[in-house]
C-alpha cells in the first residue's frame, strides 16, 4: 500500500467531521449530484475512454452499477476472505440515459443496506475488512470519481461534491494532506491530480480498515 508522506496530518474518522456524516444521505447526495452530472452529457460519444481509465466511459458506467450493488451485497452477505458470486450489469443495449436508472437503483440499494447495517457488522474487502460505514465511503469514492473520470472525458468535468470528498477523506485516506479543499485533496489521493509541492500519485490505494 503506498503512504502518503509524513508531513500530512493524521485525520480520525467520523469524529473530525461536525457534525458526524450520515453516511445514507451522503449516498443519496451524491448519487443525485452524479446523476444530474451524467445526464448534461449522455448525448455525447460514450465510447472514449474515461480519463486515466482503460474503460470507455460506457464500460464505467457498468463498473458503477457492478461495484455499488457489490458493496451492498458485501454488506448483506459478509464474508470474510472473498467477493460476492452475485454480479449486477446494466442493458448493453440500453441507451445511456435509460441506463441512468440502473445506476441510481443500485446506489440506492447501497444507501439502503449502509442504513441496516448494525454497526459492528465487518465484511471482506482487498482493500480492507470495513464496516458499513467504510462501504458506504467506498460507494461514493467510486460514485463520485467515475463520474469525475467521465464528465472531464465528455469535456464537462463535475469534480467530487466538497461534502462528500471530505467525509470520504476521514474515512479512507487518513493520512491526507489537510488544509486544502477536500475536491483537491480526494482526486489527488486517487491519482488524477498534483497538488502543489504534491505531485500526483502513481499508485494509490484507500484502508478500509475499521479504526
Amino acid at each position: 500500500m503506498t503512504v502518503i508522506p509524513s508531513t500530512t496530518t493524521t485525520r480520525s474518522p467520523d469524529a473530525l467531521l461536525d457534525p458526524p456524516p450520515r453516511w445514507p444521505d451522503l449516498i443519496a447526495t451524491a448519487t443525485d449530484d452524479s446523476l444530474a452530472a451524467l445526464a448534461e452529457v449522455t448525448g455525447r460519444d460514450w465510447s472514449r475512454p474515461a480519463h486515466g481509465l482503460d474503460w470507455t466511459c460506457r464500460q464505467t458506467l457498468d463498473h458503477l452499477a457492478l461495484g455499488l450493488t457489490g458493496y451492498a451485497g458485501l454488506l448483506i452477505a459478509r464474508p470474510t476472505d472473498r467477493y460476492i458470486t452475485l454480479f449486477a450489469s446494466l442493458d448493453p443495449q440500453a441507451p445511456v440515459r435509460d441506463c441512468l436508472d440502473g445506476l441510481r437503483i443500485a446506489a440506492t440499494l447501497a444507501a439502503s443496506t449502509v442504513r441496516d447495517t448494525d454497526p459492528d457488522v465487518r465484511a471482506w474487502h482487498p482493500w480492507g475488512t470495513s464496516d458499513a460505514t467504510g462501504f458506504a465511503a467506498m460507494a461514493i469514492t467510486e460514485l463520485t470519481l467515475h463520474t469525475y473520470d467521465i464528465t472531464r472525458a465528455l469535456g464537462v468535468p463535475r469534480p467530487p461534491p466538497d461534502t462528500a470528498a471530505a467525509a470520504v477523506l476521514a474515512r479512507l485516506f487518513p493520512e491526507a494532506p489537510s488544509g486544502r479543499r477536500p475536491s483537491d485533496t480526494l482526486l489527488w489521493c486517487t491519482g488524477r491530480a498534483a497538488l502543489p509541492g504534491l505531485p500526483r500519485r502513481v499508485e494509490w490505494q484507500w484502508d478500509g480498515t475499521v479504526r
